[in-house]
């Protein structure tokens, strides 16, 4: 992803809650890379995932027109839960990456109606189980 002026402050750097933006992305895209999407999801099952705690450590500033580069780990895998790792990466001249910012993310599978914990139906964690073994491989 690229970072675009709205992403900025008044100082020209990345806004440090912007980075929270950038990781519920990379989240969302990981879960369409393995045939999740978010709304099919909350329409075929009426549950949402929802996020229940942040933790984000900052090491180096992004700027405008940075490119960046981000990565989505599952930590912990619960029966209505996911905790994710996650870093966000500046893709610098020549190829090298800067760390940016490193984040812990736990999200909570909810019901939409109660807004009470739900399981995570097998089909999606039978993906997210097999995303796992893929990536220990």
């Amino acid at each position: 992803m690229r970072v675009y002026y709205e992403d900025t402050d008044a100082g020209g750097i990345v806004f440090y809650a912007n980075y929270l933006k950038f990781f519920e992305r990379a989240r969302t895209e990981w879960l369409r890379a393995l045939g999740v999407g978010q709304q099919s999801f909350a329409e075929t099952t009426g549950r949402m995932f929802v996020v229940k705690s942040t933790a984000v450590d900052y090491h180096s500033p992004a700027k405008l027109d940075d490119e960046l580069k981000l990565s989505v780990v599952v930590e912990k895998l619960g029966r209505a839960s996911v905790q994710f790792s996650q870093q966000a990466w500046r893709v610098d001249t020549g190829g090298g990456l800067t760390l940016l910012a490193t984040g812990r993310i736990k999200v909570g599978c909810v019901n939409m109606l109660t807004m009470r914990p739900d399981l995570i139906p097998e089909e999606v964690m039978a993906k997210i189980d097999a995303a796992l073994a893929a990536s220990a491989a």
